[in-house]
């Protein structure tokens, strides 16, 4: 009996929890500076971006449960079965931050808030621009190696981070060098409704490998 195909899993299997918790530990430490920067500067585009590192954290929490689960099973029913629900908890994890995400921009709009340049945020979101991109293809690829749709929709929730990243680069750089306070909810409100779709995929099981 060819012995690789439980070996490349195995494989795969520690490979998808390492990424996971370099996940929730980079943002652990990117929630904090930033919610810190967004109170220190007034800015409700760091502040989001902030909370969203922590919904990423919980959503790596899920993946580590569903992953150290598959490590203590051999059932394929059982492993499904987790799946199933990995999935669902993803796919909440993105409604409820694109909800908080839409309802920060458009308040940030309607009451015209504007932020302070924050030199700390805009290293932070271009460092996490790197970051984001490089976990969200390590984790595609490990998602493809275990046929694991819910951790292809903790990529594309991890992607989505990215576009919020790089979204929020932009707002603050803009507000900082122009003065252009509404360009950072405008753009939150832009990966607000990405976000919903990539929700809605995770939710019905659309984006499975």
């Amino acid at each position: 009996m060819d012995q690789t195909l439980p070996q490349v899993r195995t494989s795969a299997l520690r490979r998808g929890l390492l990424l996971e918790f370099l996940t929730v530990g980079w943002n652990v430490v990117e929630g904090i500076i930033a919610v810190a920067a967004g109170a220190q500067a007034g800015s409700i585009a760091l502040l989001a971006f902030g909370i969203d590192s922590f919904v990423e954290c919980a959503s790596g929490g899920v993946l580590i449960w569903r992953l150290s689960a598959e490590r203590r099973t051999s059932s394929p029913e059982r492993i499904e079965e987790l799946e199933h629900r990995a999935r669902k908890l993803v796919a909440v994890s993105l409604f409820l931050l694109a909800a908080y995400v839409a309802f920060d921009a458009t308040k940030a709009l309607v009451q015209q808030e504007r932020p302070e340049a924050s030199m700390v945020g805009i290293v932070l979101t271009a460092v996490s621009i790197a970051v984001m991109f490089w976990l969200a293809g390590a984790k595609r690829r490990a998602a493809a190696t275990l046929g694991s749709s819910a951790l292809r929709a903790d990529a594309a929730q991890t992607m989505a981070c990215w576009q919020l990243s790089v979204a929020t680069l932009a707002g603050v750089g803009l507000n900082g060098a122009f003065g252009w306070w509404w360009a950072d909810p405008v753009a939150a409100i832009a990966i607000a409704a990405l976000l919903v779709g990539e929700g809605r995929e995770a939710w019905k099981g659309d984006d499975c490998c």
